[in-house]
């Protein structure tokens, strides 16, 4: 029992503090990913919603704190306790999630590592049979150091935690596992390659034969049946290919220009996923560095999921010389986790992107 719980107790700590510290690097996706679960379809708590980061944040945090206690043994009841519940809350939330397909990524791993629901579900399950080996067996977990030095290690990786959280909310995650990282072509991104596995579906088709229904089902073909069709439910039972970058337009009045901004030889992309909830401080910072792009020969474009007459009274205020186009917001939200930030390409790859807090970094 004793070497059981050792091994447990180095799984399990190693995996909260990895898992920990992806979404660390990325409060503000993981927050992004708690208002799904808060939302009316799913757990329907919208009063969570506005204090989604402040939660995103303190979760991260308690989960490599926890992996940390767990490794060098520091307060063993309380460590597996927390450890039991987290994993108990986290079992049911991926459970729900994949019976119900509430949530299609549970964002366990950030955007490093995606899993299906029920491959979250399997993975959570796995932590809770070792999580309750530790449970039954905690007699088992002795300190590695003296009180004083454990005091000192979980002191000194909850306060590198906080520094690393108040850096990457205050500039950019440090590590970028999204298909906008800088060097990556966006058309490259949504290319799907030949031979790429296609989407399976299932169809359910109902007739009228002599009165009573009859489904015959399929994998796409219309049936050979003598009798009134009715209607046909299709299910898709295995996904095909998703290339990286999808749900990508950059649209005004209706009409998608994405393909001809991608292939601009000089652009600079001001992204505001919500011009409402922008920081407008910035916005001065913004008119400078844009005015200076064009004087540089850059086109510079406004991507907002806005409506358009927020977005003039914006560049009205602001002074801001360029024109805002229309993206989906998920998809802004996906290219950079700043309100506003700003991009800079070349045909189509991104050489630039930087917070608003780091637009004079920012080379034209």
């Amino acid at each position: 029992m004793k070497y059981i719980v050792w091994i447990s107790r180095v799984i399990v700590g190693i995996l909260f503090i990895i898992s920990g510290l992806i979404k660390l690097n990325d409060p503000m996706g993981f927050s992004f990913k708690l208002e799904e679960y808060f939302s009316a379809g799913v757990l329907n708590l919208p009063f969570l919603m506005p204090m989604a980061l402040g939660i995103s944040i303190f979760v991260v945090i308690v989960e490599v704190i926890l992996g940390v206690l767990l490794l060098i043994g520091f307060k063993p009841k309380f460590t597996v306790w927390s450890l039991l519940l987290m994993i108990v809350f986290f079992t049911f939330l991926t459970f729900y999630s994949a019976y119900f397909n509430k949530v299609t990524d549970c964002g366990c791993f950030g955007d490093a590592v995606k899993l299906t629901p029920w491959e979250s579900f399997t993975k959570d399950v796995i932590l809770l049979v070792l999580i309750l080996v530790l449970f039954f067996g905690r007699k088992y977990i002795t300190p590695l150091f003296n009180t004083k030095t454990n005091w000192i290690v979980g002191g000194v990786a909850l306060v590198a935690c906080i520094l690393f959280a108040n850096h990457v909310l205050n500039h950019l995650p440090s590590v970028d596992f999204r298909p906008y990282k800088i060097g990556a072509n966006i058309e490259e991104g949504m290319t799907v390659p030949e031979g790429a596995p296609e989407p399976i579906y299932e169809y359910a088709w109902r007739f009228k034969v002599g009165g009573e229904d009859k489904i015959v089902v399929t994998n796409g073909d219309y049936p050979s049946v003598d009798g009134e069709f009715v209607d046909v439910e299709t299910t898709i039972i295995q996904k095909g290919y998703e290339p990286p970058v999808h749900d990508f337009t950059i649209e005004k009045d209706g009409e998608d220009f994405a393909a001809e901004l991608l292939n601009e030889e000089k652009l600079v992309m001001v992204i505001a996923y919500d011009l409402a909830k922008s920081n407008y401080d910035a916005f001065a910072e913004v008119a400078k560095a844009t005015k200076k792009a064009k004087e540089s020969g850059y086109r510079v474009i406004g991507m907002s999921a806005s409506s358009a007459d927020l977005a003039n009274r914006i560049k009205s205020q602001y002074g801001l010389e360029f024109d805002f186009y229309f993206t989906d917001e998920t998809t802004l939200k996906t290219i950079v986790r700043s309100n506003p930030a700003l991009l800079v390409l070349k045909r189509g790859t991104i050489q630039q992107k930087v917070h608003h807090n780091d637009i004079d970094e920012l080379e034209f």
